[in-house]
């Protein structure tokens, strides 16, 4: 299963966006890891539909959470920039195989459609379960004064 960039950026915007406290504008989002602006505004803009982020306009506007950083799952972001389709299509081959039925719907007996779905289920929930707040925290473990250093560079414009 391979996801687009944006979905790293995304997640790291979210993680930033929890340690600024306030809204920051796309721009400086991007700015602090050097990505193209245009390009991760609409990973943000995704985010907003899907209430996780809100925009908020004006000369001190940007994005801020729309939610507590414990109510976004790693999930949430995913779904929001991927999409909620499964990752494997079972498209009932054995229908036409040897000794299939075209009436049968192969996707409840097929030993591969079933290995995949079970094996895609276990990633979902591994993502529904970690949270924003989760990664902060582990962060904030490793590397304790990154709060403040994202804060100064999304704030204040020091690095």
């Amino acid at each position: 299963m391979r996801m687009g960039q944006g979905v790293e950026w995304a997640l790291h915007s979210c993680l930033n966006l929890v340690w600024a406290g306030e809204a920051v504008p796309a721009t400086r989002l991007a700015g602090i890891y050097e990505l193209p602006s245009a390009y991760l505004n609409k990973q943000l803009q995704a985010l907003v539909r899907a209430g996780i982020l809100t925009s908020v306009p004006g000369p001190r506007g940007g994005f801020r959470l729309d939610r507590a950083p414990e109510e976004i799952s790693l999930l949430d972001v995913v779904v929001a920039l991927e999409g909620a389709e499964d990752a494997f299509r079972c498209t009932r081959i054995l229908r036409h195989g040897p000794g299939g039925d075209p009436d049968v719907d192969y996707r409840d007996h097929c030993a591969i459609s079933l290995s995949m779905r079970r094996a895609e289920l276990a990633w979902r929930r591994e993502l529904a379960a970690r949270t924003v707040a989760d990664v902060a925290r582990d962060v904030e473990r490793t590397s304790p004064d990154a709060p403040q250093r994202i804060r100064a560079a999304l704030l204040d414009g020091s690095p």
